[in-house]
């Protein structure tokens, strides 16, 4: 699933490309993304409505329309906005694979040689066609992104966005503020850090990529965590976020930014889906363990229990 570093690249996109641009229509072939709205319902709401800007929240895409509303957009486990041109077809040849990889796809990029062509971004299941000629496309391989408009206020007030904790990498939250909240949590760490009411923005990659850094296993408790370690993990956990914001995010999977490209922070990961390989602090083997139904991964020799 997109997590910080990749929603607020697309969402930094987004305030490049589309804002200002007017929505006139919309096509999907998966109206369960607008639940409990109904497509044509939806289809009312952001029709005619310009894109005053587009922002984050947590993992969540929030686009300011015209007229006081709103749009919320979560692309969960593999979705991805892109910004381009597509062509309605069913199939399209690619001539360098000799492989009919597009069979059964409504739409492909008007440039299929360009990244837009490439394999991870050819789930076309909602677009939003924007009277300039360009087209705001949702990519989704399992179809799970949910997608909400509406007055403002309403959207403000969803559930998915009131109950977030602070996020991690604002310039006011401090490391007494991070102390404060972590204060008596007496369940694992790595869990913790996974919970969006409690820090909101953060998975799987750069929960463990913060432990790393900051020397702590993901089974201890955050109870048990010393003064300096909070410290530790506080800085370190800031410091990944931003230098994978820097790097655009990872395409460890599905995610490709709103050009379609991958982003960089996987080549360069020390602990994140690296089991069996060396550490880049000591040279000793990455471990990987099941905390609760989530996978941790971690150095034995850098991040001891106690």
């Amino acid at each position: 699933m997109p997590e910080l570093p990749e929603v607020h690249t697309i969402a930094t996109d987004l305030q490049r490309k589309v804002r200002g641009s007017t929505i006139v229509d919309i096509w999907t072939d998966w109206p369960k993304y607008f639940r409990p709205q109904t497509e044509a319902a939806f289809r009312r709401t952001i029709g005619g409505r310009r894109i005053i800007s587009v922002g984050r929240r947590g993992k969540n895409v929030i686009f300011h329309l015209s007229g006081g509303y709103a749009m919320l957009a979560h692309q969960k486990m593999t979705g991805h906005f892109l910004v381009g041109r597509w062509m309605p077809k069913a199939k399209y040849k690619i001539q360098s694979t000799k492989k009919d990889v597009w069979a059964g796809q409504k739409w492909v990029p008007d440039n299929v040689s360009g990244p837009l062509g490439h394999d991870r971004n050819r789930f076309i299941r909602l677009i939003f066609f924007l009277k300039d000629g360009r087209m705001l496309a949702l990519s989704d391989l399992r179809r799970f992104a949910k997608v909400v408009a509406g007055p403002e206020d309403e959207i403000s007030n969803l559930a998915g966005l009131i109950g977030l904790g602070p996020e991690p990498i604002a310039e006011n939250f401090t490391l007494k503020d991070f102390k404060t909240i972590i204060a008596g949590k007496k369940t694992k760490i790595k869990p913790l850090l996974l919970d969006q009411s409690f820090l909101s923005g953060l998975g799987n990659i750069y929960a463990d990529e913060s432990l790393w850094f900051a020397r702590i296993h993901p089974a201890r408790s955050a109870a048990g965590l010393t003064p300096a370690e909070l410290g530790r993990l506080y800085r370190s956990m800031r410091r990944v976020l931003k230098e994978a914001i820097r790097l655009r995010g990872s395409s460890v999977d599905d995610f490709r930014d709103s050009s379609g490209r991958e982003g960089r922070y996987q080549l360069v990961r020390r602990a994140y889906g690296r089991e069996g390989g060396k550490c880049p602090r000591c040279g000793s083997t990455i471990k990987r363990m099941k905390i609760g139904q989530r996978s941790a991964h971690f150095c034995p020799h850098c991040q001891k229990p106690k």
